[in-house]
């Protein structure tokens, strides 16, 4: 027996429809193309011209058998598709940087050489990213067919909106930054004149070779940073000669800090191994590469950080030039 267009376009349609409901639906959809064959045929069309455009009008069997079914055909629908963006956003920005120094310093304190390291950090970054999207992807696509209300989108409702974003120039970040400054200004002095360690009176942290020049170097920075945070405070708002400002000044230091570090000069050699009996000069080596890290990664934060509140600065800026106003 030759099966016919239909027999094929049918048995096609039903190849993913659940077996339970199979037969109704074969049965409804034979009638309805034989309906529509018949409105044909009336017409004058042959049977062979009026079965091909019938099953032509109909499209893709898959297509039709999902709307019978109510499967959806995509991977994250419109339900849950903000949620699973919003979430894999987050991941991403928090997990590979994570892995990314974890991986870097395990690698820093194991002794692998800078190309080791960077291929390490690259491949666990790469895994971690794939990773996040595929299992992240893969319990949405769950929710999306199983039909689970887990995460409960309901209604938007403008309690729903986000608070506004600090951009900066708020007054309590600037006292902040300026007792932050000071601090660190004080700690200083106070490792130089009478340090950190009670039972070693004058044993200072730092290396004596920084006094004078290089710590008045970095008095200057830390001047040149309050007078920016003053500035910022002044305008209301971050501005991107502000953020460049900013990252020249923070990468700079954070650059100076860890090739002093990597040559021996910022730590005082004599401190660890002074006050820890055991071991001095290991807890040293690993606290050399701890700070490295530390000092690199505020630097990286600090200048991502001004550079965004600039650009959500600009944008509030032009706003209120397009407003008529001065934005204050």
């Amino acid at each position: 027996m030759n099966a016919t267009l239909t027999d094929r376009y049918v048995d096609a349609a039903m190849r993913t429809v659940p077996e339970r409901q199979r037969e109704d639906l074969a049965a409804e959809l034979r009638a309805s193309i034989e309906d529509q064959i018949d409105a044909r045929l009336a017409s004058g069309d042959s049977r062979e011209a009026a079965e091909h455009a019938v099953l032509t009008e109909l499209g893709d069997p898959d297509r039709l058998a999902a709307g019978y079914t109510g499967r959806p055909l995509w991977l994250v629908g419109p339900r849950y598709f903000l949620d699973w963006r919003r979430l894999l956003k987050l991941l991403l920005a928090i997990v590979p940087v994570c892995a990314a120094f974890g991986v870097a310093l395990a690698q820093t304190l194991s002794g692998a050489s800078f190309g080791d390291i960077v291929g390490a950090v690259f491949g666990v970054v790469f895994q971690v990213v794939i990773h996040l999207v595929f299992w992240v992807t893969l319990v949405f696509v769950v929710l999306e067919r199983t039909g689970h209300e887990t995460m409960n989108p309901g209604k938007w409702t403008p309690e729903s909106l986000p608070q506004l974003r600090e951009n900066g120039a708020t007054f309590g970040e600037l006292i902040g930054n300026l007792v932050f400054l000071a601090i660190g200004a004080g700690a200083v002095l106070w490792d130089h004149f009478i340090g950190f360690a009670p039972a070693y009176p004058g044993m200072s942290f730092l290396a004596d070779d920084l006094w004078p020049w290089w710590i008045a170097g970095l008095f200057v920075v830390m001047a040149l940073e309050a007078l920016l945070s003053i500035a910022v405070f002044a305008l209301r708002r971050w501005t991107i000669p502000f953020a460049v400002v900013n990252g020249i000044l923070s990468l700079g230091l954070a650059l100076t800090a860890v090739w002093l570090l990597t040559a021996g000069r910022l730590i005082n050699p004599e401190f660890f191994p002074t006050i820890i009996a055991d071991g001095g000069a290991e807890v040293g080596t690993i606290l050399t590469v701890i700070l490295g890290f530390v000092f690199a990664g505020i630097a990286v934060w600090d200048t991502t950080d001004a550079a965004l509140k600039a650009t959500r600065g600009r944008g509030l800026g032009q706003r209120g030039q397009g407003a008529g106003g001065t934005v204050r």
